[in-house]
């Protein structure tokens, strides 16, 4: 957790602080073996050095990022969720309980999908 220390410290709401710090810290643990990485100054988890899941901090929420091919696999479950997304992220309002079996699904996703990836991102 030591690589998000300084981009946690200059979260201005504690509150959106310690939601970002519990979904890293439950990530941490649920998937050891992911490397975390701040790049384009942004929080994410990486695997054999590709990209699996990042996320990024606005005012009414968490963004979400598992690149377009998780959002096109879990778009009905994200609905479902009562998430907003995009073609690139998914939108967790801060005032909204985080959906852990949701995102282990897309995380486990990306990494099976990716396993066999030698870039960052999907070509």
């Amino acid at each position: 957790m030591e690589v998000f220390e300084e981009y946690l410290t200059r979260m201005d709401n504690p509150e959106h602080r310690a939601r970002l710090e519990e979904i890293i810290g439950w990530i941490t643990k649920t998937f050891p073996n992911l490397t975390p990485k701040i790049a384009w100054n942004q929080p994410m988890f990486t695997d054999h050095g590709t990209f699996i899941i990042g996320f990024s901090v606005a005012k009414h929420h968490l963004a979400v990022a598992p690149e377009r091919a998780g959002i096109l696999h879990f778009s009905d479950e994200i609905v479902q969720s009562g998430y907003d997304h995009t073609k690139e992220l998914v939108r967790i309002r801060w005032d909204r309980p985080v959906d852990y079996s949701l995102l282990e699904k897309m995380i486990k996703f990306n990494i099976l999908d990716k396993a066999d990836c030698t870039t960052f991102w999907r070509a």
